[in-house]
């Protein structure tokens, strides 16, 4: 239990540093004299730089072992984080945004290694609990910013980073055991390298669509389906690929990767734009708009436990159906105006039956498919991540974009919370094909 708290502790601080800076963006371009865009990018580059650790973090710490994966990543998110909180120009601060961003992502495929090796039979629930900390810690996120940018400055905002990361490294020198290598010591360094940059230049030219337009994003995607074929041919060419064949599209393992992508764009994507359409469509204020965040926690934390203990009699696909058509019904009662009560109210509950969707639903996501590869437990967490991860930017960029060219922000993207539970509901078909666990593995 005291290793499920360490590296808890990790996950959390690398999920709220993802969202944490956004309270931030107004004041560094005031102190640091950065134009809007540059700042935006404090925000973009964190998140394609954890969409390009995760795979790689995953792979490498089944190969080399979780516990050294997890040290140099607490050594790379604290130094960097130092580094941010000390930098005085804000192309300084996106490069280490960018370090930051790599250690950030190397936690969550390295702490799910070490958690499947630590609980044995009782690993299921022990995943569950532990992968349903990641979004708490980005709805946590903006709230911090915004008092630490209040009541100190936005250099506090990563240099908190540094005694917790100090802590995670001794504690976990101290306490993590160490985990035998899984596999060939050989590094498929051309595999590595033709990821990277398909997930890099997929990510830029979609994160590109609210700002460069629609030219950067074509020749992007363009470049990306090149490089796409180049990892797929290479991946089946070689005798030890870096990321199996069989984890992207083999049975059960394909499904899961579209299933997190489309999640990731319908329900991770609704949390950044959620604040922003109370705002646009109802004039509510920001401090009471981000609160819809913690009503949508509050709904994930009431029901994931529950979840996660359920898992051996209800299998996975049961809870993905359900919690799915919750999240899908919530996103409808934000579409449709208030009936009998403040906006406030009405979208305040609608937040939280997304919550209870997502609680019921996310446990059984994270732990499908882990038992086809016990040994793999980190590649897939990685990969997983990335997959959703992915999503999300493609939401957010793709919705900006709309936004940007709308006569009524807040009238389009009422549509498009309809659009995003459409989407859901058409998961549910895909979901029959997630092969079906009970009990322990």
């Amino acid at each position: 239990m005291l290793v499920f708290a360490i590296v808890s502790i990790a996950l959390f601080m690398a999920s709220m540093d993802q969202t944490i800076v956004a309270t931030a963006l107004t004041t560094l371009q005031h102190d640091l004299r950065a134009p809007i865009n540059w700042t935006g990018w404090t925000i973009t580059i964190y998140s394609l730089g954890q969409i390009v650790a995760m795979p790689l973090a995953g792979k490498i710490s089944d190969l080399y072992g979780r516990k050294k994966v997890f040290l140099l990543a607490a050594v790379l998110f604290t130094a960097s984080s130092l580094c941010c909180g000390l930098v005085d120009n804000i192309y300084l601060l996106v490069f280490f945004r960018a370090l930051q961003a790599l250690g950030g992502g190397a936690f969550m495929p390295s702490a799910t290694g070490i958690v499947s090796d630590m609980f044995g039979h009782q690993r299921d629930r022990a995943l569950g609990m532990f992968t349903s900390i990641f979004p708490i810690g980005g709805i946590i996120g903006p709230i911090a910013g915004g008092l630490f940018v209040t009541y100190a400055s936005w250099r506090e905002i990563f240099l908190v980073n540094v005694p917790i990361g100090i802590a995670l490294l001794v504690l976990g020198l101290r306490f993590i055991p160490a985990s035998r290598p899984r596999g060939t010591s050989r590094m498929d360094v051309r595999g590595v390298a033709l990821l990277a940059a398909l997930i890099l230049v997929a990510m830029f030219g979609i994160s590109s669509l609210g700002s460069s337009g629609y030219a950067v994003f074509a020749v992007c995607e363009a470049a990306a389906l090149v490089l796409g074929w180049l990892f797929v041919r290479h991946t089946q060419r070689d005798k030890a690929p870096f990321i199996p064949i069989q984890l992207l599209r083999g049975r059960g393992f394909g499904v899961m990767n579209l299933i997190n992508l489309l999640f990731g764009i319908a329900a991770l994507g609704l949390g950044t734009l959620v604040p922003v359409y109370a705002e646009q469509r109802y004039g509510i204020s920001t401090l009471e708009s981000g609160t819809l965040l913690t009503a949508r926690a509050v709904g994930t934390i009431c029901v994931a436990g529950l979840a996660v203990f359920a898992l051996r009699r209800t299998g996975s696909r049961l809870p993905i159906t359900v919690g799915f058509g919750i999240v899908a019904a919530g996103l409808c009662m934000m579409f449709l105006p208030p009936a009998g009560m403040s906006a406030y109210l009405w979208l305040a509950i609608a937040a939280g039956i997304t919550g209870v969707g997502m609680g019921l639903s996310v446990p059984a996501t994270n732990n499908a498919t882990l038992q086809l590869a016990p040994d793999q437990v980190a590649a897939i967490a990685g990969l997983r991540g990335m997959f959703r991860q992915s999503g999300s930017i493609v939401a957010v960029s793709a919705v900006t974009a709309i936004l940007a060219r709308s006569a009524d922000p807040g009238v389009t993207q009422a549509y498009i919370l309809i659009v995003f539970a459409a989407v859901l509901v058409g998961i549910l078909p895909l979901v029959r094909l997630v092969p079906d666990h009970r009990g322990s593995w």
